[in-house]
């Protein structure tokens, strides 16, 4: 039976397995943590990698496997992953799908092109914000003068995730450990508990919950500070994808 090998880890990914499930085509996801296998709903005909892999790690599994499409639907700025992904499909011959999340972007935000620069803003303007740009650069904004008192992070709620966080400074209410994406108003619920002058993100798209932040962030009288995307990318959106999908529904399912 076909088999498909999607790199998952976001709203997308996650909607991909389960349309899988429901049309019976087989599916081996790629998750990074322990959190993102959790979200995944049970499937007896799919499977699950756990773990982060390199391109050398990557080629290994495409190597004679039995897939006959890779879908990367990692997040927008997971970039090396997906020049990653991109290349051991390349050497294997292995058909390529790329997930897209259409860009939004808002008049009245700060565009900032990197994390560097969203932090040496705060670094230069008075107020609180809140930070929900993920774990992973957290480190760039403990550099913050008074980031302790002024900073309040989001991020996803993963052992390895809060360790950090922790490790650099950011405790009690300062941390906020919760699955996305959230509405507009517990965006501004949050916005209006911490008194946030600012709101720092990534322009994530519709799955992201980009434009809950933005609205909230607006009616709360709080200034958005976005983080670019790193590059435009090809590659189709999520219905196009599901149409794609359907293609490879296993003859007994689809009678």
């Amino acid at each position: 039976m076909e088999k498909i090998l999607l790199f998952a880890g976001t709203t997308e990914g996650r909607f991909i397995w389960e349309y899988c499930s429901e049309l019976n085509i087989p599916v081996t996801a790629s998750v990074a943590t322990e959190y993102g296998e959790s979200v995944l709903p049970p499937n007896e005909i799919s499977d699950i990698l756990v773990g982060r892999m390199d391109e050398q790690q990557m080629e290994e599994l495409l190597f004679g496997s039995q897939y006959v499409l890779v879908i990367d639907a990692t997040h927008p700025y997971a970039r090396e992953v997906t020049i990653n992904i991109k290349t051991a499909c390349i050497k294997h011959n292995t058909p390529y799908v790329r997930v897209l999340r259409e860009s939004q972007i808002i008049p009245g935000v700060i565009q900032v092109d990197n994390i560097y620069e969203a932090a040496n803003y705060l670094n230069t303007h008075e107020g609180a914000a809140l930070i929900t740009t993920g774990s992973k650069e957290l480190q760039v904004f403990s550099q913050i003068r008074d980031y302790r008192k002024r900073l309040t992070v989001r991020i996803l709620p993963d052992y390895e995730n809060v360790k950090q966080c922790m490790e650099l400074g950011f405790t009690g209410r300062n941390l906020i450990c919760m699955q996305g994406p959230f509405s507009e108003e517990f965006n501004l619920a949050l916005l209006k508990e911490i008194k946030a002058s600012y709101l720092v993100t990534k322009e994530a798209g519709a799955y992201g919950g980009f434009l809950e932040k933005v609205h909230a962030a607006e009616k709360a009288g709080a200034q958005v500070i976005v983080i670019k995307r790193p590059e435009a990318e090809k590659g189709y959106t999520l219905q196009e994808v599901t149409e794609k999908l359907k293609k490879l529904i296993p003859p007994a399912a689809a009678d």
